[in-house]
């Protein structure tokens, strides 16, 4: 009798071990989602109440402030808040911006049973990795190559290239710029490398908007209409495509690649993300002003908001780690693919990061999909 109890007690412990490494999640629980404010990411922001009006109450969503660079400190409070609540489950972030390293160290002091997820980090790569079970980005270096083609296919013989040094601190924005340059280089754009206001800087946001607004002309001027522009900055898409359509410039995608992503403000078409049908609404009003206003085949981006996407995917796979249907400590990569490809209704493809030593991040995961043309 004393040998069974035994066993089962050496039993007990083991499982209890195996519990405290690996947190075993099979019933109700909440995911948080923290996204900027709609005056910086409005998809983002968009993203997370659709999420509201389909889960309701299993869904905490808050916001970080408008001018995180200088509210750090603010930034940690968001995310310590919500490690008090232990029905929250999973942390998806969308936008990881700087500071959000810190704010999940906050979290981590007391939580070690939620799943974590960083959608477009700004911070280094392997501190990200290090926090979070799942990072998912555009592929920001595959468009390093592929945006210039694009650019080139829809008739550019000038690349310029708008970013501000904050962005350009970042190691993927950075090598993408330099790959850009390259591959203008390699399939004959003249690239050029502009300064543009820092939006969280003394001028604001009105300040970057208007630089954009009064710049895009001058370089229409001095280099003429089959001049591609990029900005690396989401604000500043607005004024962007606004320019570049009344100049008849060329623009080959926003930085956060999606047909919501700057062109329905820019083009005074009536949007709510919210309803069924609304993505091919704005698609299509977008093809038919630009064909009136003589700019068709001129820009492009990609079929869905990858940003939205990002958001639906990583919440619906998040659930599925809450049910216990994946594991907590490792990525079912064809889970999370199919929960991508079931919004964008297309095949979407993932790779691990892989750094210039050559160590590949598995929960790293770059995402690309095919251009729209309009």
């Amino acid at each position: 009798m004393k040998k069974v109890l035994g066993i089962m007690l050496v039993f007990v412990m083991v499982v209890s071990l195996v519990v405290s490494v690996v947190p075993a999640f099979a019933g109700p629980g909440k995911v948080a989602i923290v996204t900027n404010t709609v005056s910086q990411n409005e998809e983002e922001y968009r993203s997370a109440q659709e999420m509201v009006a389909k889960y309701g109450d299993r869904i905490v969503h808050v916001t970080w402030p408008d001018n995180f660079m200088a509210e750090q400190e603010q930034m940690v409070s968001v995310v310590g808040k919500l490690a008090y609540d232990p029905d929250v489950k999973a942390l998806i972030i969308n936008q990881a911006v700087p500071g959000t390293n810190a704010a999940v160290d906050k979290l981590l002091e007391t939580r070690d049973d939620v799943f974590i997820v960083y959608s477009t980090p700004q911070e280094n790569p392997p501190d990200v990795a290090s926090r979070a079970h799942l990072i998912l980005q555009p592929d920001e270096l595959a468009m390093g190559n592929e945006i210039p083609v694009q650019a080139k296919k829809l008739g550019a013989k000038v690349f310029v290239h708008y970013s501000f040094p904050r962005h350009m601190s970042q190691v993927l924005l950075s090598s993408r710029r330099e790959l850009m340059r390259k591959k203008c280089a390699e399939i004959g754009l003249e690239f050029v490398d502009a300064t543009a206001p820092d939006p969280t800087g003394d001028s604001g946001l009105p300040g970057a908007q208007q630089f954009i607004l009064e710049d895009v002309p001058k370089m229409v001027a001095k280099y003429g209409k089959d001049t591609a522009f990029f900005s690396t900055n989401c604000a500043m898409q607005i004024p962007l495509i606004k320019s570049v359509v009344d100049t008849g410039a060329i623009y080959p995608q926003p930085c956060c690649p999606s047909p919501y992503h700057g062109f329905p403000t820019a083009l005074g078409i009536e949007s709510d993300s919210s309803k069924p049908g609304d993505l091919q609404h704005v698609i299509d009003e977008t093809r038919r002003i630009l064909t009136e206003k003589g700019a068709a085949g001129r820009l492009s981006t990609w079929p869905v908001p990858v940003a939205m996407m990002s958001t639906v995917a990583s919440t619906e796979y998040a659930f599925k780690v809450i049910a216990g249907e994946v594991p907590f400590d490792k990525l079912d990569v064809k889970v999370l693919e199919q929960c991508m490809a079931d919004y964008a209704k297309v095949e979407v493809k993932t790779n691990p990061y892989v750094d210039e030593a050559g160590k590949s991040y598995d929960n790293y995961l770059f995402v690309l999909m095919g251009f729209l043309t309009y």
